[in-house]
């Protein structure tokens, strides 16, 4: 055993490193509440302290936890806190954060049964669970990704497979390059993760049939082209900015009919499923043929969760299967038949325990809070003579002064109090205040918090413009 291996052996053995790490990860957790949303600028200076040459002898594993305590915790956003609302991130309920620390000691592979019998087993778990909660068909399969963009992609993809293979082209063996069209339909108020995916597999903007959307994001029904067994028709559960749902039911129905593929970005709100009182928005889900969601934006798990689901396997395992002498598959499930990854996290462990502790009534009551925090918020902001922008369906308020000035001064009069962030969109030509309620933490005092620093706000301005 040389020096080096020597030290690390140590090191696992004797548990300082370890201690000190679990000290600093508590100091970060009791001190979350009075933590800046959004670093300080001196916060931000000190990462300079990062840009040092790589050293050529090994140092010191404490110094190198020290480090990164004392200048990258402060340069942190206030994640898990329930007061950062500029996008749509989440948070991580404990029982998540302690089993990502088990699992990380795990370090598994997840990407055969091989490497990883309990990760295997608890995708199944996962896999079953979701179709339960989301209502879909039992052909259903899960890939775990690591969130909606890889999903879309993954969705995406087995899509393309099976349109190309029903028109007699097979593209693993002949490429898209002759391929028959595929007629892609989308609306305009598609995710930027959808154009970007698009682009991955080959179809550009020009490739798509764009169909105009209503006032709240939503898909025009009566806009839409003749369907026919070519298209690929992409809708949303959840639009990023409104929060507003497509018309599922509907669209599915014509879809189905023609032949037609439809993928669900769901990355947040497809878990409105979920909540009984929410679960209209999502009615007809179960017709499409694919769907995209994440489990680290409203379900709370800890960042790397998304998940792929296709009711159509042969397709998504067609799509991103690998081939290997090396491989060797099993009788149980190798997860890798699902996603395009053959190294990757056993992520799916994170998202088993974060739903076996909420349970199904847990996930309805977290995921309900955010819809009332939201009403909360955008009913006290209307009452200070703001313009809510949107119907608040979901977790998403779109707010907007009425000088667009004011707009933006309200948002940089949030941002620089370093007690909540949120950020600004444009919404229908306007510069708008975008709201995003998706962390257990925020309480009914956050709101009434936030409220108080917009009256305030508010207040200001209009007086400093008389």
């Amino acid at each position: 055993m040389n020096f080096l291996q020597q030290r690390m052996q140590t090191e696992l053995e004797n548990k300082s490193l370890f201690e000190q790490a679990r000290t600093h990860a508590y100091a970060y957790m009791d001190g979350i509440s009075e933590m800046d949303a959004f670093p300080s600028k001196s916060n931000l200076k000190n990462m300079e302290y990062f840009e040092e040459p790589l050293s050529k002898h090994s140092c010191d594993a404490v110094a190198v936890i020290q480090q990164l305590h004392q200048y990258g915790a402060p340069a942190t956003i206030a994640q898990t806190g329930g007061r950062y609302f500029g996008f749509v991130n989440g948070g991580a309920i404990p029982v998540s954060l302690g089993v990502k620390w088990l699992t990380d000691v795990w370090d598994q592979c997840g990407g055969l049964y091989l490497t990883s019998p309990i990760n295997s087993k608890l995708e199944s778990v996962c896999e079953n669970w979701l179709k339960n909660i989301f209502g879909l068909p039992k052909t259903t399969v899960a890939g775990f990704v690591s969130g909606t963009s890889m999903a879309n992609l993954c969705g995406l993809a087995a899509a393309r497979f099976h349109l190309l293979q029903k028109m007699g082209w097979d593209i693993n063996e002949k490429g898209l390059q002759g391929a028959p069209n595929i007629r892609i339909i989308a609306h305009d108020q598609a995710h930027a993760s959808i154009k970007k995916t698009l682009a991955l597999l080959g179809y550009g903007k020009n490739s798509i049939e764009w169909v105009a959307s209503d006032r709240q994001g939503k898909c025009l029904l009566e806009a839409l082209p003749p369907l026919d067994a070519s298209c690929l028709v992409l809708l949303q559960a959840g639009n990023a900015n409104t929060g507003s749902f497509d018309n599922f039911d509907a669209i599915c129905d014509l879809a189905n009919k023609a032949g037609a593929w439809v993928h669900i970005d769901g990355a947040f709100g497809l878990w409105a499923a979920a909540s009984k009182s929410l679960s209209h928005l999502t009615k007809g889900i179960h017709k499409a043929s694919s769907w995209a969601v994440d489990g680290h934006k409203t379900l709370n798990t800890p960042y790397d969760s998304g998940v792929i689901l296709c009711k159509h396997p042969r397709a998504l395992v067609s799509a991103l299967q690998a081939s290997g002498e090396y491989i060797i598959y099993s009788e149980q499930r190798d997860p890798l038949l699902y996603t395009p990854e053959l190294s990757k996290r056993a992520r799916a462990i994170e998202l088993w325990a974060t739903m076996k502790y909420l349970g199904s009534d847990g996930i309805d009551t977290m995921i309900t809070t955010f819809h009332e925090r939201a009403k909360q918020l955008a009913s006290g902001l209307a009452k200070l003579g703001l313009e809510i922008m949107n119907e608040v369906v979901f977790n998403q308020v779109l707010v907007a002064a009425a000088q667009e000035k004011h707009t933006e001064e309200l948002i940089t009069y949030i941002q620089c109090s370093k007690k909540y962030w949120l950020g600004g969109s444009l919404w229908n030509g306007k510069r708008v205040i975008r709201i995003s309620i998706c962390s257990w933490m925020t309480t009914e005092e956050d709101i009434e918090n936030i409220l108080l620093l917009f009256k305030r706000g508010f207040v200001n301005i209009v007086n400093r413009a008389t």
